[in-house]
């Protein structure tokens, strides 16, 4: 998995998007990450800086056939700090600035027009719109990148956006918080980068951005790196593997008992209601056990399990 970012970013531009509404939600995204509102001949515009050379060609076809903006002003460079090229162009007409009102990114009264920088909810009020948001900031200032599977770790795990200003990074980690996703938000010289560490919530972000093969990839990375891991712990005590088993079957238990005592499991999706009925009636099954009788995957159990465990401890914390 040499460069797992480019691997998603490429998916997303592959999948496309269907509707307007998400066409908008999603440039708004990536000028939001990529780009920077500008004035020229008395009009409102845009304009987009990027490595990625599909990314721009996929966002020019977008304007061109969608919105019927044709990029008038282009050009190539090198970037001397990252020792990459760079692809810029510029767009600044009376159609440009209509497009930027659809995006709410600049509001125009009768006293002129001012500069929004953060999230107007209208934007990402369907879920496909919400997706499509993900999916443009990623492609404008998205990476995530994820550990050597030959390594003994459980740390590497890393994926982030980075936005040009903090008002608008801190309404992305509150979309992200609408999607039970916590990230954390820290400055980077001008820019303000809002990043997760944690495989799971990874894997979350993947499935909602609908980034289907790279999800399937990461949970194979992961669980081939738990067996990597179990392995070398086995090479010291074969012991410590049998014990992480029970201990892991000892929790998944004690988190359905806690969802059974307060919410009910019959509460839960029919998937998780599947699933935590299947671990109540033989607590010493292995995951792989549980998994053939479930005639799921050994991740997609895994997954579910994690959810169950998130529902659990926020049961806990109420």
């Amino acid at each position: 998995m040499a460069n797992f970012t480019e691997e998603i970013k490429n998916e997303i531009m592959s999948n496309g998007l269907s509707s307007d509404c998400c066409k908008l939600a999603f440039l708004s995204a990536f000028i939001r990450t990529s780009g920077s509102v500008v004035s020229r001949g008395g009009h409102f515009g845009f304009e987009v800086v990027t490595e990625n050379e599909r990314a721009a060609d996929f966002l020019c076809d977008m304007l061109e056939q969608d919105f019927g903006i044709v990029i008038a002003d282009a050009g190539a460079g090198y970037d001397a700090f990252t020792g990459r090229d760079k692809l810029t162009f510029v767009c600044a007409d009376e159609r440009t600035e209509r497009l930027l009102e659809e995006m709410k990114i600049i509001r125009k009264t009768q006293a002129g027009a001012s500069l929004m920088f953060g999230i107007d909810e209208e934007l990402i009020a369907r879920d496909c719109c919400l997706s499509a948001y993900l999916k443009g900031a990623f492609l404008g200032g998205g990476s995530c990148t994820v550990p050597d599977e030959s390594s003994y770790s459980r740390t590497g795990y890393h994926f982030e956006v980075v936005f040009a200003n903090k008002i608008t990074a801190g309404d992305f980690c509150d979309l992200l918080c609408s999607l039970d996703v916590l990230a954390k938000l820290v400055a980077r010289k001008d820019s303000a980068v809002v990043y997760v560490k944690s495989k799971e919530v990874i894997s979350d972000l993947l499935n909602a951005m609908g980034a289907e093969s790279c999800l399937d990839k990461l949970n194979r990375l992961v669980e081939r790196k738990e067996l990597t891991n179990n392995l070398n712990r086995a090479s010291n005590c074969s012991v410590s593997n049998i014990d992480k088993a029970l201990t892991a079957s000892v929790a998944q238990i004690s988190a359905i008992e806690t969802i059974r005592q307060t919410m009910g499991l019959k509460n839960l999706s029919s998937i998780l209601f599947e699933v935590a009925e299947a671990r109540l009636a033989d607590p010493n099954a292995s995951m792989q056990e549980l998994a053939d009788r479930l005639k799921i995957s050994k991740s997609c159990l895994n997954h579910r399990m994690r959810k169950i465990a998130e529902i659990a401890r926020t049961l806990s914390q109420d």
